[in-house]
């Protein structure tokens, strides 16, 4: 059975060696969040070119993943660590699939994409190689967009719905982040997902272009 560990809520934070305000610095909540349509009310977004908006309003991060990370890191990181709103015990990022949908109390979650690491969360991490390190795990997390907002509260039971249709799992979306040339079946596949607007229009333009 999954359940909510924690609730992180950014704050005002600076990228190191910049004057750059980003809000991956998260502290665990404590009681009910709010989650609405567009995120935690109070939550900071740094870049909302690359982060927020509706199709990832909330970014989930899973203890599976972060147990893993243990062994690589030397340490066990804590709930928020790498920026996540919400942190999940009884699933991973390889068993996580678009369409996925995530009940929490009265809150209703949908799985749209993955997590992609950028120089921000290499300056957090104090590592220069942790892009490529975090892309050869492979282990991304997930961003969703919010169908039902609610209220959510770390300990809750978190009922996972997993999508009916192709299975294309945040773990497979992540392995082509590095390649143009994703398989043309691939794209068609994830095409018949509920997957972010974003990545929807870069599939559907690409695929236009062929023919």
């Amino acid at each position: 059975m999954a359940h909510l560990l924690s609730v992180n809520i950014g704050r005002d934070g600076v990228i190191p060696g910049t004057h750059t305000t980003t809000g991956i610095y998260k502290e665990p909540a404590t009681g009910l969040v709010v989650i609405t349509s567009s995120g935690i009310p109070g939550d900071v977004i740094g870049d909302r070119k690359l982060h927020g908006g509706s199709d990832q309003a909330i970014y989930v991060y899973f203890q599976d993943d972060y147990d893993w990370w243990s062994g690589e890191l030397g340490y066990a990181p804590q709930p928020g660590l790498f920026g996540e709103n919400l942190t999940i015990v009884g699933t991973d990022s390889a068993s996580t699939a678009i369409g996925d949908r995530f009940a929490i109390g009265d809150t209703l979650l949908e799985v749209t994409y993955h997590r992609t690491p950028c120089v921000t969360f290499a300056a957090k991490m104090g590592d220069k190689f942790w892009v490529k390190r975090f892309h050869r795990a492979n282990r991304p997390g997930a961003y969703c967009r919010v169908l039902q907002p609610g209220t959510v509260q770390a300990g809750e039971e978190v009922v996972i719905t997993p999508y009916p249709g192709e299975r294309i799992t945040v773990s497979d979306l992540m392995a082509f982040d590095v390649t143009k040339d994703i398989p043309l079946d691939f794209m068609r596949r994830a095409l018949t997902t509920p997957i972010r607007e974003k990545t929807r229009f870069k599939y559907e333009t690409r695929l236009a272009d062929l023919f």
